[in-house]
């Protein structure tokens, strides 16, 4: 099955990105009109988010979040034959700040949120910066899927850490200088041994470990968001959020982390990943503190 879904997506990766684009919107289409994939969760969350929006404004949102899904997933398969000036074409950054980091002989810990087209900005880093750049991320149940994109993911050298696996993976890397990769918006699996946080216009669990293991490590922490600034073409900030973070509670980190995304995610919403159920737990009485 692997080969055969490679072969296809192969071959669709040879068309000129215009062409993939118009195929783009032809999925878009059928995903949003006639599939309505996730409609409803994501409607549920514009309203969570943007209470003082109307309902047409939402609506834009929704449609251009849908073009930016179905865009990204396309620009995930165009990744298979493309040249690395491709990529640094497309997506550029202020590799610099990752970098000084590396040269003051620290290691680090990047967080970010689901803003598109994260996938491209994972292969420009393993290029841009002489750290070895280990990410985590969330499997894929199907192993033909699962296979191909972590063949994608690891082009430049990345070193993919599954999330259900992120220790024992982790541990032999442990001692050296490292980046380490995490999308830190994941929803915990467990919402009683999270930190329970005031996100938008309602509370939401984020997980512990992003905050924790920056402490125990004593890495550099680096915050990345992404922007659109044209079809096809990205823009990648980093900014140094904290160069000690043993002096600051697990908690203070992570609410950092969520005004900084939360910001992001205001000035870009369509870029955010809305089909994520961000709000799917509701606080009960034992779990953590809110935290305002």
């Amino acid at each position: 099955m692997y080969y055969i879904v490679y072969g296809i997506f192969y071959l669709l990766s040879l068309l000129p990105l215009r062409v993939l684009y118009i195929i783009s919107d032809g999925f878009y289409a059928l995903v949003y009109y006639i599939f309505k994939y996730r409609r409803d969760v994501v409607s549920s969350n514009l309203k969570i988010a943007f209470p003082e929006k109307t309902d047409a404004e939402r609506k834009i949102i929704e449609k251009k979040f849908y073009h930016n899904f179905i865009d990204t997933f396309i620009e995930m398969i165009k990744l298979i034959s493309v040249s690395d000036s491709f990529i640094e074409k497309h997506f550029i950054a202020n590799w610099e700040v990752v970098n000084q980091v590396y040269v003051s002989g620290r290691r680090a810990h990047l967080h970010l949120g689901h803003n598109f087209n994260w996938e491209w900005g994972n292969i420009a880093l393993g290029k841009k910066t002489p750290f070895k750049f280990l990410a985590v991320y969330t499997p894929i149940t199907n192993s033909a899927f699962e296979k191909l994109f972590l063949k994608l993911r690891q082009r430049s050298g990345v070193t993919m850490l599954p999330s259900n696996k992120m220790k024992e993976r982790f541990l032999p890397y442990r001692n050296t200088q490292y980046l380490l990769g995490l999308v830190a918006d994941q929803n915990p699996s467990d919402p009683s041994r999270a930190w329970w946080f005031n996100f938008f216009s309602k509370p939401a669990p984020f997980v512990k470990g992003p905050a924790k293991n920056a402490i125990t490590s004593d890495a550099v922490i680096i915050f990345a968001s992404i922007k659109k600034t044209k079809r096809g073409y990205y823009e990648g900030t980093f900014s140094i959020d904290e160069e000690h973070p043993e002096q600051y509670t697990e908690q203070e980190l992570t609410k950092k982390f969520i005004h900084y995304l939360e910001n992001n995610i205001r000035q870009s919403p369509d870029l955010w990943l809305w089909s994520h159920r961000r709000w799917r737990w509701e606080w009960k009485e034992g779990y953590e503190k809110i935290i305002e």
